[in-house]
């Protein structure tokens, strides 16, 4: 069985984990003295890990051993995703984060709902990006940013938009050579202003099939061809 893992921000010889992390070891994991750990520091850093101590909230840590060790796609996959309702980008960020995703940006855009998102979900989000880094595997933890207007979108090297109305395919037009920028839109779309701005900034419009995909399913559709179907 695959050892549980545990994130550190800095790998040390000697590790003191609190907080979150140290209750999940602790009341989920059932983590106890003797057990073997893989830690991270989600930079590209990995370490085997013996429990020493589980007492009070504090779990203690002996390294001994770390290696550099990447399980990341080669090029950066950066995911612009519109705002969602509910529990919805929570799990959008939970499986653009198993896919690959380098950095995740909440679009606000004309059809949007909601429009904005407090700070403590955005905490929650960050929180599902690393238990979802830890889950599969990952060396890096993806960055999930506050939410920006869609005008606010900086020109991009290499851009990807899903769009209902197009028929170029991905494969078609996707260069593996170089940072790959995605954006997928609320329910109802992106509007015509927003296709021409996402169009002026660097992005293609691409086509995702003949079917009508939800908004929470259209990013991971997306991703999927970037990072597994087209080979990254």
């Amino acid at each position: 069985m695959r050892p549980h893992r545990a994130f550190a921000p800095k790998l040390a010889p000697l590790l003191t984990l609190t907080g979150r992390e140290a209750r999940h070891l602790a009341e989920v994991l059932r983590a106890r003295p003797g057990d073997t750990l893989t830690v991270f520091d989600g930079e590209g850093l990995e370490g085997r890990a013996v429990v020493r101590a589980v007492e009070g909230g504090v779990v203690e840590l002996e390294v001994t051993a770390t290696w550099p060790a990447s399980r990341e796609v080669p090029v950066p996959v950066v995911l612009y995703v519109a705002l969602l309702k509910g529990d919805k980008l929570a799990d959008v960020v939970r499986a653009a984060t198993e896919l690959g995703a380098t950095r995740i940006i909440p679009l606000v855009c004309v059809y949007s709902v909601p429009k904005e998102i407090g700070e403590g979900k955005l905490l929650r989000l960050r929180r599902v990006a690393l238990e979802a880094a830890k889950q599969s595997g990952r060396t890096t933890v993806p960055e999930v940013l506050a939410p920006i207007p869609l005008s606010a979108i900086p020109p991009v090297e290499q851009g990807l938009a899903a769009h209902p109305g197009s028929a170029v395919r991905v494969r078609d037009v996707l260069d593996l050579s170089r940072p790959i920028t995605l954006a997928t839109g609320p329910e109802g779309g992106f509007s015509e202003d927003e296709m021409q701005t996402l169009t002026e900034r660097g992005f293609t419009p691409v086509t995702l099939g003949q079917r009508i995909l939800r908004a929470e399913t259209a990013p991971l559709a997306l991703l999927s061809l970037v990072t597994a179907g087209e080979g990254v």
